[in-house]
């Protein structure tokens, strides 16, 4: 057997690993994952928005809830496995390709590669905060932010890089706000396997859900493209001062609850995606 036909085998095992029913498994469950952790920021975002509760509305805070609880460290060991099975599963879609007629072409893989690198980097928080590292996944956002800002200010062209970022991530929000509203998850979905509640419920809360996170996204992006126009690292914000700064508009805590029932109907839509979505 030859180096070529070594390396046909290699690759053709590694896309049938990557289609095989443990990677499916893998999927689901870190669509399950994300839905807890976006369902406590949630919860924990409208108790801030009628005055109720100190924990950060953000994964750090959402980690800290689950530790508090009975079973806490099993459960987050539990969702640590699954973002894992999440960053392995978005790797494959980058070196395979994604389901469906265009799951092949190069920006779909780019953005596949993208979310691997995210979901890794969840999914490493989570772990490490779940073998007793405190500082890892349970550390403010807002702080994380704001260190990461002031360090990418203090580079030649400083402004310019983060500048470029926080437009970058606003933009990022207003397009998971618009595929939501224009209900583009319908592609990805099992239709002819669900019944009219079934689509009904992930209507709901796929728009909802992922209207609220767009909103959310484009409003961090906004701060950090603030923080470099002022030269002002403190002006860069995390999911929770993000949520927080809400109230100071004139819907005040309204404006707040509203975003946090979203983000809670997003976790509730990735429930359903892990039951529904092909993979």
């Amino acid at each position: 057997m030859n180096a070529q036909t070594m390396s046909l085998n290699g690759r053709d095992k590694a896309r049938q690993a990557a289609n095989s029913p443990a990677m499916e498994a893998a999927a689901r469950w870190g669509f399950g994952a994300r839905g807890v952790i976006y369902l406590l920021i949630g919860v924990l975002a409208l108790q801030i928005a009628f005055g109720g509760g100190g924990q950060q509305a953000d994964r750090g805070g959402a980690l800290q809830e689950i530790a508090g609880k009975p079973m806490g460290t099993v459960v987050l060991w539990v969702l640590g496995i699954g973002l894992v099975g999440m960053a392995l599963w978005r790797l494959s879609e980058a070196l395979f390709g994604a389901a469906g007629q265009e799951g092949r072409k190069t920006t779909k893989r780019l953005l596949s590669a993208g979310r691997f690198v995210f979901y890794g980097f969840m999914a490493y928080s989570v772990l490490a905060f779940a073998a007793g590292d405190k500082s890892s996944g349970s550390g403010s956002s807002d702080q994380q932010s704001q260190d990461v800002t002031a360090r990418a200010l203090g580079l030649p062209g400083g402004q310019w890089i983060v500048g470029i970022a926080g437009v970058g991530i606003a933009v990022a929000g207003l397009w998971i706000g618009a595929r939501a509203a224009l209900r583009e998850y319908h592609k990805h979905l099992k239709l002819a396997e669900m019944s009219r509640k079934a689509r009904r419920f992930v209507d709901v809360t796929g728009v909802g859900g992922g209207t609220a996170r767009g909103v959310l996204f484009t409003a961090v992006g906004v701060f950090v493209v603030r923080a470099a126009v002022e030269y002002e690292p403190d002006q860069a914000k995390g999911f929770d001062d993000t949520l927080r700064s809400f109230t100071g508009t004139p819907a005040g805590p309204w404006l707040l609850a509203v975003v946090a029932v979203g983000l809670a109907l997003f976790g509730i839509f990735s429930f359903g995606m892990a039951r529904w979505r092909r993979v």
